[in-house]
């Protein structure tokens, strides 16, 4: 039996990227036709479609995991390059990582920064809440991602990372306005929170668990930040659940206040990525662990 013909999954990965299949077959220099028939010889090979046919075109399950073996095969074929070309000449590897935005606005960028300087680097950051971003591995939008399940995917490894530390915060005024007398379910229903989306949890379960207020009924704004949660709260508008990590000189000079001190929000988080990588794959995980275990609790 002839074997998978990558052609097929690029021409299926240039649909994707190009939202169609005209402009896929401008970027592959070759006619619409050409790309349609690759299309269809990948479908017949795998018995099932690979692609939705709307307006844009979206990949099937299947199709995306053909997308993320294509990604990682291309990732790897750039890191040997080097090695087998006379002049030794490389080109960027890029790296596409599913990240929660509070371990982007901490940690993440300090720990990959000795890499892009060292290394022909290019980085894509897809961020994410930290309980959907093993979705973006499992859809081979991405080949590594922070997330906080612990149990990884088939043929992945899921280290863990550490533990981040949330705490909820605020301005003295805000306090001296919203919180007289300390949080309680009547202070805390009145007064403005952040939450991150729709997805968001975090604060949700923060106000149920110790006031047992419902899921809805309290005020919060929706702003999809981490650094626009520390501005907010800086500006006396709303208390919000933020990384210690994120505010110690705030915490340290008093322009924030913890109004629950020992009684904050973990969550623990885990670097998923597949078991075989090696080149700059490992280096990067090497980094990544390292730096976040030395800053973490």
């Amino acid at each position: 039996m002839k074997g998978l013909d990558y052609r097929w999954v690029e021409a299926l990965d240039a649909v994707i990227a190009h939202g169609g299949f005209d402009k896929a077959a401008e970027a592959l220099f070759v006619t619409q036709s050409a790309v349609s028939q690759r299309i269809k010889q990948l479908e017949k090979f795998v018995a099932q479609p690979v692609l939705v046919r709307e307006s844009p075109p979206q990949p099937t399950a299947i199709g995306k995991k053909l997308l993320g073996l294509y990604r990682r095969l291309q990732l790897l074929e750039k890191e040997l390059l080097p090695e087998l070309t006379p002049d030794g000449s490389s080109v960027a590897i890029t790296v596409p990582i599913a990240t929660n935005a509070d371990s982007l606005a901490t940690w993440l960028l300090p720990a990959l920064a000795p890499l892009m300087k060292a290394q022909s680097l290019e980085i894509n950051l897809i961020v994410d809440d930290e309980s959907r971003t093993l979705n973006r591995l499992r859809a081979g939008e991405a080949v590594i991602a922070i997330s906080t399940e612990p149990s990884p995917l088939q043929g992945c490894v899921a280290p863990k990372l550490g533990t981040m530390e949330y705490v909820c915060v605020c301005t003295p005024a805000f306090k001296a306005q919203y919180f007289p007398h300390g949080l309680n379910a009547q202070a805390v229903s009145k007064a403005p929170a952040v939450v991150f989306d729709r997805f968001d949890d975090m604060h949700t379960q923060f106000v149920s668990e110790r006031f047992n207020l419902p899921t809805v009924g309290w005020r919060s704004h929706m702003v999809r930040s981490s650094d626009a949660f520390v501005n907010m709260a800086k500006l006396g508008v709303a208390y919000c659940l933020i990384p210690k990590l994120q505010i110690e000189q705030e915490l340290a000079n008093g322009e924030l206040i913890d109004l629950c001190p020992g009684d904050g929000v973990t969550r623990h988080l885990y670097w998923h990525h597949f078991a075989t990588e090696s080149g700059i794959l490992a280096k990067m995980t090497k980094a990544c662990l390292s730096y976040a275990r030395a800053v973490f609790p």
